[in-house]
């Protein structure tokens, strides 16, 4: 019984990351242009998630690059051995399945913050992470202003970090993608961004779950830009 409930979980989420990601293609690959990395107006530093390491001005000693590939060795054993952890404390877990997912999810969420969707956010977001979308779109609301959001591409999904407490699994994401970001005033002028102008975005996002739910859902439960 509940090895058939497993399996049961596993068809409803690939079938609805499938989905999500059907979704998303309708929108991805129409629009190109310049490159350039945007705030995030409503992140706040994430508990958990590798930070990013500072590339620029960078002199090279001897020996430097072995000691690189041999840190960024590390780093990948010890993210295969926590996706593992996850993987057997829920039976239901792939991280091919979950990065699909996640992307779709990311779509979903930053379409419905720019709407000022509150409806569609809840079940998306944890407590925390829901109140501050909230906030933003409130005080967005009383300013009179709206947002216009189009996703253009996912450039990458990666995952960077992957940690078990408990029954709680936590997957911290690193998203690149394309998107065109235009704040307009309550005349209609804009005030942030450029119609029609592409920009790089760089998001890292941790999404959480319970393993011992039979809910197959992750709610995102912090989101931060690199440093």
């Amino acid at each position: 019984m509940g090895d058939g409930l497993a399996y049961f979980d596993i068809i409803v989420f690939a079938a609805l990351a499938a989905f999500l990601i059907f979704r998303l293609r309708s929108i991805l690959g129409r629009r190109t242009g310049h490159e350039k990395r945007r705030g995030d107006p409503f992140a706040k530093p994430a508990k958990r998630g590798l930070s990013e390491k500072e590339g620029a001005n960078v002199v090279r000693i001897p020996g430097a690059a072995e000691a690189d590939e041999a840190s960024v060795g590390a780093e990948a054993l010890t993210l295969a051995m926590d996706l593992r952890r996850i993987a057997a404390a829920d039976r239901t877990f792939d991280k091919e399945v979950f990065r699909a997912g996640a992307a779709a999810a990311f779509g979903w969420i930053v379409e419905a913050f720019a709407k000022g969707d509150t409806e569609t956010l809840r079940p998306l977001l944890s407590n925390n992470v829901y109140e501050d979308f909230a906030t933003a779109i409130e005080a967005r609301e009383r300013a009179g202003e709206t947002l216009e959001t189009n996703l253009a591409r996912i450039k990458s999904t990666d995952l960077l970090e992957a940690q078990l407490e408990g029954r709680a699994a936590f997957v911290t994401v690193k998203f690149i993608t394309d998107q065109v970001n235009v704040t307009r005033d309550r005349d209609g002028e804009v005030i942030d961004g450029e119609p029609g102008r592409v920009v790089e975005v760089t998001d890292i996002w941790t999404f959480a779950r319970n393993t011992r739910s039979r809910d197959p859902n992750w709610t995102l439960v912090a989101t931060r830009s690199p440093h």
